[in-house]
């Protein structure tokens, strides 16, 4: 197991692609840090199956993220997964949805970022995998804060693995396309109301339309990715955005 020793805190990480990178590192030795929100007693079994430790810190909160970084300790890996969605045209768009997807979408992954650089540019080691999306590279109709926040994540990691490169820290997204998560579940009546579709005509002419495979991306394939970026054999796979996505940015 390559990850002995390592210390990994995975944001957003009870459920979805979060779950399946933190299972991930766990199964190759890494200790976890587990973030986010659910049912207590679930979040225990969770705790105790991959003998992590939680916290469930509101990242749109920079005091509560501040607390459960200092909290964690140094920080290994720190994948930057926590996410939200929203959808409205533009000129619906509510303010405090706005406002909430900028906050947990870009600014928590500048400021558990910032929290981490220190002791990883002092071990001489360090893993910043944030998620972002294909949304980071093409743009969907109805998701304004979300395609600009993701476009964000993209330049920001370009950004940090350019400053980090001399200090053994890498810096790389995945981009996954329609995985089947609560995430998209959970956005398919918003898009079912904004377009006028049924349930099926979002899943197979909005969701799966554009990704050539016409599957959902799984979760565990980007479990996968994000442990192979750990691995030292990826120590020059630097500032890339990997698309998972079924072919969809492809076109």
């Amino acid at each position: 197991m390559f990850l002995e020793g390592k210390r990994a805190l995975v944001t957003g990480s009870t459920s979805g692609i979060g779950l399946a990178i933190a299972r991930a590192l766990a199964a190759e030795g890494a200790k976890v840090v587990l973030n986010g929100f659910g049912d207590e007693a679930e979040i225990a079994k969770l705790c105790e199956e991959l003998g992590a430790t939680h916290s469930g810190a509101d990242l749109t909160d920079v005091a509560q993220v501040e607390a459960m970084m200092a909290e964690a300790g140094e920080i290994d890996i720190l994948v930057n997964n926590a996410g939200m969605q929203h959808v409205s045209p533009v000129e619906d768009f509510p303010l405090d949805k706005w406002d909430k997807l900028v906050a947990l979408n870009l600014s928590a992954v500048f400021h558990c970022t910032r929290l981490v650089v220190p002791g990883m540019k002092k071990k001489g080691w360090g893993r910043i995998i944030n998620t972002a999306s294909a949304h980071s590279k093409v743009a969907s109709p109805f998701k304004s804060a979300y395609n600009a926040t993701k476009h964000g994540v993209d330049g920001f990691t370009k950004t940090i693995a350019l400053e980090l490169a001399e200090f053994g820290v890498t810096a790389n997204c995945i981009s996954p396309g329609y995985v089947w998560t609560p995430l998209i579940e959970g956005q398919i009546p918003d898009t079912m109301k904004a377009r006028g579709m049924t349930r099926e005509q979002v899943i197979n002419d909005v969701l799966l339309v554009k990704q050539a495979t016409k599957k959902f991306v799984q979760p565990e394939e980007i479990g996968a990715l994000a442990a192979f970026l750990c691995r030292d054999e990826a120590q020059n796979v630097n500032g890339a955005n990997w698309s998972v996505d079924g072919g969809w940015t492809a076109e």
